[in-house]
């Protein structure tokens, strides 16, 4: 079933009768929004034939109005009646710009059970023609918006109009004085077997400051059950001193990983770092919090909190000690490892057997390669974070950024290079693809995807990098050699101006680009350890007769199945209903404040990219600017591209424009003339790489994707992180970016 909710556009408060046809026409025209095929292809409906009728209504203006719910809009269970109420009329809480009070009702007594009354903030009302948002009377923000005997009145009509449609309904309703009005009721499309839309969503479970900056790279896609599952004991391991169970510093937002910045910076104010100071610390990593957001404090016992953090704090250094000492010999051999433990998954014909494997062996296998990763990040201290920002007080944007490739020419080349570095040496012949596969074919753009397969698995993933490369431009090879060049020149200048801090900095720069090395080092294995789960998850789903369905599973259900238990179709069914939905939807905003629902927002045709902040009265953006990632200027031709499977489009000298980029983009690198991202920092992925290459990038746009196209023609300060649309258009829009 499909409700077709939101789908097409509505108009409010229109006067006249020109004014009304014109809005009818506009009405019929939303049916070809890009929302709006989405949407009848994910549901099969065809466009031949197809018809709307415009419902003309009575503007009540109302004091107070929302949507109701006769069913848990997130578990489909019928014993309470939700509603989301909020001064004004209905858009603000429709279009999610306002946090709404909600009133629950149980169901069988038509009494209120709960209430959670919201700071709100706007409200919309009517103006002459329209409507406009305005802010909520200081008076009423924290007033309820309905009283008691309103909602147990409302919650009646709610389930009359159930019982009517003979299932659980979504209402949208308005409150004039004390007259109640029905605007539209609709069945809901999802119930109690789980087939929720958004049931992979924390972000309504507590009221939180979340960012994908960093951790969007590393999982940008909307993750399986068992990727989800194995992602889950990474962040435990590797992020152990970022939670305090059960206050978690990551989550599931629309099925998409976030991390948690309300518990991130809760345990730093334990520790007696203040929130301006934290901001500042985690800028380099995880992006600018804008100083007009506020991180909503974690409520939780600070006795409580120091007696759980500080057993953790100890066992986490000690056990970063213990591994530090063995970290080069252990990383040295784990490709053979992995290559050793696929072989053995492969053969196992039992499934009690390859049950019995992951709890001996694969298991605390995975364990042992994340703390070795974590090993890695603690040994630094916060000297990762803040050693660019001393070269760049020091020598300006340009020769930090220079000083700071190839890892300041200390340790060696990056691990996250190793693709392009990879597929040149193959193109060359100085590789056989066997030794690529064995060295580099577990990297890829979708890699904590556990049901992805790895580029080693897809000979038709190699073909086409090797087909795109074409001929002529430095290459990889050339464009690291220039960048060392540059390194080299601009460390020269700060010996001979800064003769006694080059001297303090170099041993500290060396100890710089060893955690640097070692970090990379430890996450490319990491990487290659999900090979070892995929092969593991594939075995499982020969063994059980799962198939690909066993990818709708956890781990722990995994295990289950393969010791005998019975599966729950139902429930890889509805996982499979709601990866498939989540999948539809755009990239979510990188930084997201309280409760978000990801299929209401992309329904919005206003909706902001940037940032999610309901109640807020932030106005987007209208020019492209970020982080200064890597410096340097040119002018050049946009190619927008939002899957590096469409790399081939990149043409050489374009400037690339995209959400996120991870290992998996570094092949297309190369061909760019410039990198402008909406998610990032300043140590994010892209900046690293475009840095090592040369290449000028902006990081942590927010808006890039959304405000430009391809074919416009810009100018890109990597130094100064903006990104200025050119009046005018050249002659050939195939052309390559020009210094400027």
């Amino acid at each position: 079933m499909a409700s077709f909710a939101g789908q097409l556009d509505t108009f409010l408060n229109v006067s006249g009768d020109d004014a009304l046809l014109a809005a009818v026409r506009r009405c019929w025209a939303s049916v070809w929004t890009d929302r709006a095929l989405a949407y009848r292809e994910r549901h099969g409906v065809s466009a031949a034939g197809l018809g709307v009728a415009v419902v003309v209504q009575r503007l009540v203006d109302a004091d107070a109005a929302g949507i109701m719910f006769t069913a848990d809009p997130m578990t489909g269970a019928t014993d309470t009646v939700q509603i989301d109420a909020a001064w004004g009329l209905g858009e603000a809480v429709v279009a999610g710009s306002v946090t709404p009070d909600t009133f629950r009702i149980d169901s069988a007594t038509k009494r209120l059970s709960g209430q959670t009354i919201a700071d709100k903030q706007l409200m919309t009302v009517r103006q002459s023609t329209g409507t406009r948002t305005e802010p909520v009377p200081a008076r009423l923000r924290r007033r309820p918006s309905l009283t008691t005997r309103q909602a147990e009145q409302l919650a009646e009509l709610g389930l009359d109009i159930a019982a009517l449609y003979v299932g659980p309904v979504d209402v949208e309703w308005c409150r004039c004085g004390d007259e109640l009005s029905i605007l539209q009721a609709r069945p809901i499309t999802t119930g109690a077997d789980g087939s929720t839309p958004d049931p992979w969503n924390d972000s309504r479970n507590t009221y939180a400051l979340w960012t994908s900056t960093n951790i969007g790279e590393a999982m940008p896609d909307v993750l399986t059950p068992t990727s989800w599952s194995m992602a889950e004991l990474f962040l435990r391991d590797a992020m152990a001193t970022s939670s305090i169970p059960p206050h978690l510093g990551y989550g599931r937002v629309g099925g998409r990983v976030y991390l948690n910045l309300t518990v991130m910076y809760g345990l730093a104010r334990l520790l007696g770092v203040s929130e301006r100071r934290m901001r500042s610390m985690t800028r380099e990593v995880l992006g600018s919090v804008p100083d007009e957001v506020c991180v909503p404090a974690l409520h939780a016992s600070r006795l409580k909190l120091l007696a759980a953090t500080i057993p953790v704090g100890v066992d986490v250094q000690r056990r970063a000690r213990r591994d530090l000492k063995r970290f080069d010999a252990y990383l040295g051999a784990h490709p053979a490892t992995c290559h050793d433990l696929r072989t053995t998954i492969s053969r196992v014909d039992d499934p009690v057997e390859l049950a019995a494997l992951w709890r001996s062996t694969i298991l605390p296998g995975f364990h042992e390669v994340n703390w070795m990763l974590s090993a890695a990040t603690r040994s630094s201290g916060f000297s990762f974070v803040t050693m660019r920002e001393r070269l760049r007080r020091l020598v300006g944007e340009e020769d930090a950024n220079a000083i700071l490739t190839g890892l300041g020419g200390a340790a060696g080349d990056l691990a996250s290079l190793g693709l392009m570095r990879g597929l040149e040496d193959l193109a060359s012949g100085t590789i056989g693809r066997q030794q690529f596969n064995e060295t580099y074919g577990h990297r890829g753009p979708h890699e904590f995807e556990i049901s992805t397969p790895r580029p080693a698995e897809d000979p038709g993933w190699i073909d086409d990098q090797l087909a795109q490369r074409g001929a002529g431009g430095p290459g990889y090879h050339g464009l690291l050699r220039a960048q060392h060049d540059a390194r080299d020149a601009a460390w020269a200048r700060v010996r001979r101006d800064h003769p006694r801090e080059a001297e303090r900095l170099e041993p500290k720069l060396f100890r710089w680009s060893l955690v640097g090395r070692n970090r990379e080092w430890a996450r490319t294995e990491v990487v290659r350890y999900l090979w070892v789960l995929r092969t593991y998850a594939i075995r499982a789903g020969e063994l059980t007769g799962l198939g690909d369905d066993i990818f709708f599973l956890d781990a722990d259900h995994i295990v289950d199945a393969l010791d005998g238990a019975t599966v729950d179709r139902a429930a890889i069914a509805a996982a499979r209903r709601a990866y498939d939905g989540y999948r539809m939807l755009p990239g979510y905003p990188p930084l997201i404040l309280g409760p978000f629902d990801p299929h209401r927002w992309a329904a919005d045709p206003d909706r902001r990219t940037d940032l999610h902040a309901p109640g807020l009265g932030l106005a987007p953006g209208t020019g492209v600017r970020g982080f200064p990632g890597s410096a340097g200027r040119v002018e050049g031709v946009v190619r927008v591209i939002l899957d590096p499977a469409d790399g081939a489009e990149l043409r050489p000298g374009e400037v690339l424009v995209t959400t996120v980029t991870n290992v998996g983009w570094t092949p297309i690198f190369p061909r760019a003339g410039a990198i402008v991202t909406d998610v990032g920092a300043p140590l994010s992925h892209a900046a690293i790489v475009a840095r090592e290459l040369g290449i000028p990038a902006v990081v942590g746009c927010g808006n890039a994707t959304a405000l430009l196209a391809t074919g416009d023609r810009v100018r890109v300060d990597g130094g100064a992180g903006t990104v200025e649309r050119l009046t005018g258009d050249p002659d050939d829009h195939g052309g390559p970016a020009e210094p400027s």
